[in-house]
């Protein structure tokens, strides 16, 4: 069993401040898969793991900001569950680290786990769908890997940007359907291809919230 102590204790005080969930028929039990979401708050971090995880009994590691690593506390903890650090400034040795990071992503779902990903990059700052990297295009090629997008409605008015503690609100998930990109594989991935699958994923992604994804 994963995660023993997650499962009795961390877990179910996280479930606190989640309300309705739809569409956990569509997590995967017996596949890696890669779940991509919004990103309003801190608050999403614990979010999908703390439904996922139950279901599935997979380790499950997250893409995170390389910038989080920099404090001690938070470094210990993203460490422990074998997160993944994105270089999003844009500097000559950025390109080569997340070349290296997408590697060890990849390594993980060969690994039978399931990968978090944030295609925005960062936190939303008014709650609106932001345009989505490129990254989880790659990543679902280079792993053969299904991708599940998933929204969250109102994480962003549980632990809103400049608090600490959580208000005493839900938030709503909504799961969607695995999506397979088999036709793009023995394909080249053209920056047009990446695109292309970058933006159906962010499309579902934006139904689940009920945004249009424009860009």
């Amino acid at each position: 069993m994963v995660y023993p102590i997650e499962k009795i204790i961390l877990i179910p005080i996280y479930k606190l401040w989640i309300g309705k969930i739809e569409g956990k028929g569509n997590i995967l039990k017996d596949k890696p898969f890669i779940i991509a979401i919004n990103h309003t708050s801190y608050y999403d971090v614990m979010v999908l793991p703390s439904l996922i995880v139950p279901i599935t009994n997979k380790k499950m590691s997250v893409l995170v900001n390389n910038h989080y690593w920099k404090n001690f506390i938070t470094r210990a903890f993203l460490n422990y569950y074998d997160c993944i650090p994105l270089f999003v400034k844009k500097q000559k040795i950025s390109k080569q680290k997340n070349k290296k990071s997408l590697e060890k992503a990849v390594d993980y779902l060969k690994d039978n786990r399931v990968l978090m990903i944030f295609p925005e990059g960062k936190r939303s700052g008014d709650g609106k769908l932001n345009k989505g990297y490129k990254g989880v295009a790659e990543l679902a090629l280079k792993s053969k890997t299904p991708v599940i997008p998933a929204g969250i409605i109102g994480s962003d008015e549980v632990l809103p940007k400049g608090k600490i503690f959580p208000r005493f609100k839900r938030c709503k998930v909504n799961i969607g359907k695995p999506m397979y990109f088999n036709k793009y594989y023995g394909k080249k991935p053209t920056k047009k291809i990446l695109e292309e699958i970058t933006r159906e994923i962010m499309k579902e992604i934006g139904k689940l919230i009920g945004q249009k994804y424009n860009y």
